[in-house]
């Protein structure tokens, strides 16, 4: 039989619009569609960061350095590379006679932005600000209640609000900040008083080439010709490095997802078109014994589910497509998407691929089978069923998953990651085949149940032709996944409870001087005699070696950092203390005396230290503004990292420190109820160069980012979830289907409608009650391997919720298996007699 005359039969069969093939379309349009949409959303946002590197860095290169800015020779040396934009970047408090408000101090030289266009509302581009000029961030306008030509006080300087801030090219590279942006002149800082010695400030200087230049070798470069130096850069390659690894990360997550809706949509295709071939016994046998070759039934048949897969998976692709600017536009505030249109070839073949590859494989074996049975053996499949051979499904099954391994495994950027997922898929899958087949030689052996309900629903589970593998396999990956959605949203919810607690200091204050500390607590105990201050010395300093005093480990010799000894890298907060700090515990050696003027001494963070294979006794050396210093590693101490407090890695005695330029920082905890009245414009006056923080926005605007990423992570694996839903109604209608020829016998025989219902109750409760625990294991062991292995977040799941969900999973498949029963109870025997 020819293609073209395979095909003309095969349009026949799906003149009435693929119908008995519906589970497939619905479950690759489920998958193909969340694969396309994640693909073409993650690889635009790439794209964005990709093209527009060095607008969103501002320069080419970028150098960060704490508390200094560059010095004449550094300045120098990095001229022969191009030109040199330098700037500022502080906390600060602006304020007006009404209102005072923390914002994030940008200062910018003459000729900001290098590249990129600054916009102000309602007059369009504009260059950098000069004079006692500044752009305000809409936010801090709306707080202050000012507008343009409105006069505000920030540190010790009067400014005119020039503009308001339409956009910043830059925003998304300055990362995390504690206020709205406020734009200012270069030289302003100083002149307010802002950049006196101890101040916590960040100067920035970015680099426009004069040519073309390599990031990589210029950083070596600045590095050989500076040792030693704690420079911070980055390049207009990697602008983000915090968005890119979101939108890797995220990618790979959603990734997972859409294939894990593709591998339980895989078991309805196989059960979708098993269904369909078995609806279509009689005609398959009619065109064998009218002369069709296997080979022919193959083409048909093949004809037919292929494109049945065809349509379901373009549908996806064009779904995919069209719900890409929703999602771009929900996120634009956060990342740089256009929320038109996104058509990548490459996201969408792949998702294309993916959806037919996983048709293949489900749908090879059950068209197989139809292809090598005999006409007579088809046609006593009723109640001689069909035995089940693998052997000739094992070419186009090994190839099918060798196509999936390699998209998923060769074009992924955490292979490992899409191979454990793969592996876990496959384990998963086996592991359900063997649980179908264990379950259904456990009801063959078991004693005769006295209730003849119960008899015949164990019956059921293992007579000849029972669909109880197949039923296993969709009632566990559908149950898991409830479970699995539960786990995963409990944790992060547990997360989020926990890093962002409902009790903190209502106020950080930063950059009080020394030498103002008792005016600062009668400024607060002014509002309350009970407010409890906790004010301690900051600074800021880099790690130049640490080791035995024979074996010391240079940090700047390391090829890489220790895996988690975050605490050697660039600058890092320092203090120092006489006592323990408060939610400080040591594990190792002694605190030393309040009133210690020994050899300098420092206690340090017990995970780093482990991370770093620290010992009592090592020396550390700092380096603080040029200037090196040693200290003595005098004890161990694990430190409350969830406290809303000041934590630090490294916390030395006070004679290693005390004489360096630095200032404090606090925080005020009123008793609940207490009228703050004006303590904030109080401190504001009092300490101009000092920014005080609120922390109750900050913990709302917290929360309400981390309730975003858990309800984006929860529609994502909703996805998985209706792809296990569809399974299940496909598996219980595929089992309906069997259950006709059953169903009239026992209806000749005398059951009454009330004793068939029982009968399906009692089968698809012991099922649905066998598979429970299982799926409670599988979807709380992938959880916490997602939530603490993926995302590294503690694993704080909520049981009841689990155990509700999985309990409402039970009570939807039973009730699914019960409506499915009803139109077998409306089944004429003659009739159905008749037909069989």
């Amino acid at each position: 039989m020819s293609w073209s005359r395979a095909w003309s039969i095969a349009k026949r069969d799906l003149s009435s619009g693929f119908r008995g093939l519906r589970l497939l379309l619905v479950c690759l349009f489920l998958g193909v569609g969340a694969l396309a949409a994640i693909g073409s959303l993650t690889s635009a946002i790439q794209n964005e960061l990709d093209s527009q590197g060095q607008t969103l860095l501002g320069g080419d290169f970028e150098i960060e350095l704490w508390q200094r800015t560059l010095n004449a020779e550094e300045t120098a040396f990095l001229e022969q590379y191009g030109t040199l934009s330098p700037g500022y970047r502080l906390q600060a408090m602006a304020s007006t006679v009404e209102a005072a408000v923390p914002i994030e101090l940008k200062a910018v030289a003459d000729n900001y932005p290098m590249y990129g266009t600054l916009l102000l509302e309602g007059s369009g581009a504009a260059s950098a600000p000069t004079g006692n000029d500044a752009y305000l961030a809409p936010g801090a306008a709306e707080r202050l209640n000012v507008g343009t030509g409105d006069i505000i006080t920030i540190g010790t300087q009067a400014v005119t609000v020039a503009g308001i801030i339409a956009e910043e090219p830059d925003r998304l590279s300055e990362g995390f900040a504690l206020g709205q942006t406020v734009i200012v002149p270069v030289d302003f800082p100083q002149s307010a008083g802002l950049t006196a010695p101890g101040a916590m400030f960040e100067s920035k200087t970015r680099l426009a080439y004069n040519g073309n230049h390599d990031p990589e070798q210029l950083q070596e470069a600045l590095e050989k010709a500076f040792p030693g130096v704690p420079f911070d850069t980055r390049s207009s390659e990697r602008a983000s490095p915090g968005a890119d690894r979101f939108v890797s990360r995220m990618g790979e997550f959603l990734t997972l997802v859409g294939l894990a809706a593709l591998v339980i949509a895989g078991i309805g295709i196989g059960g979708g078109v098993n269904s369909y071939l078995e609806a279509r016994r009689n005609s398959i046998a009619t065109l064998k014994i009218l002369g069709a070759t296997s080979r022919d039934i193959t083409r048909i048949y093949g004809l037919e589910v292929g494109a049945a897969a065809l349509a379901g998976s373009l549908a996806g692709l064009v779904v995919g497509v069209l719900v890409t600017p929703l999602l771009a536009g929900a996120l634009g505030a956060l990342l740089p998407v256009s929320n038109t249109l996104v058509f990548d070839p490459w996201a969408l073949l792949r998702a294309l691929l993916f959806g037919l590859l996983v048709a293949l494989i489900f749908a090879a074996p059950p068209l197989i089978r139809a292809r090598d049975f005999p006409a007579m053996a088809l046609m006593r499949a009723r109640v001689s069923p069909l035995a089940r051979q693998w052997r000739g499904a094992i070419v186009p099954v090994g190839l099918g998953l060798l196509g999936i391994a390699i998209l998923a495994i060769g074009f992924s950027q955490q292979p490992l990651l899409s191979a454990g997922f793969l592996g876990g898929a496959a384990l998963v899958l086996g592991f359900l085949a063997l649980l179908g087949r264990a379950i259904r030689s456990g009801a063959a052996r078991a004693p005769r149940a006295v209730n003849p309900i119960v008899r015949a629903a164990v019956a059921n589970l293992h007579r000849p032709g029972a669909a109880t593998g197949s039923l296993v396999t969709a009632l566990g990956f559908g149950l898991s996944a409830f479970v699995l959605l539960a786990a995963m949203q409990s944790s992060l919810d547990g997360n989020i409870r926990q890093s962002v607690p409902e009790r903190a200091p209502d106020y950080f204050v930063l950059d009080i001087p020394k030498d103002g500390l008792e005016e600062f607590y009668a400024t607060v105990n002014a509002v309350s005699a009970d407010a409890a201050v906790d004010a301690v010395p900051t600074m800021r300093g880099s790690i130049v070696s640490y080791g035995p005093d024979d074996a010391q480990i240079v940090v700047a010799e390391l090829e890489e950092l220790p895996e988690g000894a975050w605490g050697l890298s660039g600058e890092r907060g320092l203090t120092y203390s006489a006592a323990l700090p408060d939610g400080n515990v040591l594990t190792e050696g002694e605190w030393w005396a309040a009133d210690y003027d020994g050899e300098p001494l420092v206690s340090v963070d017990v995970d780093l230290a482990t991370a770093a294979d620290m010992s009592i006794g090592d020396m550390i050396t700092i380096s603080i503004l040029g200037v090196e210093r040693s200290a003595r590693v005098a004890n161990f101490r694990r430190v409350d990292w969830e406290s809303l407090g000041f934590n630090n890695v490294w916390v030395f005695s006070p004679n290693t420190l005390e004489d360096t330029p630095h200032n404090l920082a606090a925080t005020i905890d009123l008793p609940e109820g207490t009228d703050t009245g004006g303590l904030l414009r109080d401190l504001v006056r009092a300490f101009p160069s000092s920014s005080v923080i609120e922390v109750g926005p900050i913990l709302n605007e917290a929360r309400a980012i981390l309730d975003q990423v858990s309800l984006a992570i929860l529609a994502a694996a909703s996805v998985a979830v209706l792809a296990g839903i569809a399974v299940l109604l496909g598996a219980i209608a595929a089992a309906r289907a069997a259950r006709i020829y059953d169903t009239v016998i026992l209806r000749v025989l005398g059951a009454s409608k009330r004793q068939l219902l029982a009968l399906q109750f009692a089968e698809f409760g012991l099922l649905a009650g066998l598979l429970a625990g299982v799926a409670l294991a599988l979807g709380t062991g992938v959880a916490w391997l997602i939530v603490t292995q993926l995302f590294e977040f503690d694993w704080l799941p909520d049981w009841t919720e689990i155990l509700s969900v999985l309990g409402g999973g039970l009570v939807l498949v039973l009730a699914f298996a019960l409506s499915a029963s009803l139109p077998l109870l409306r089944a004429r025997p003659a009739q159905t007699l008749r037909s069989l």
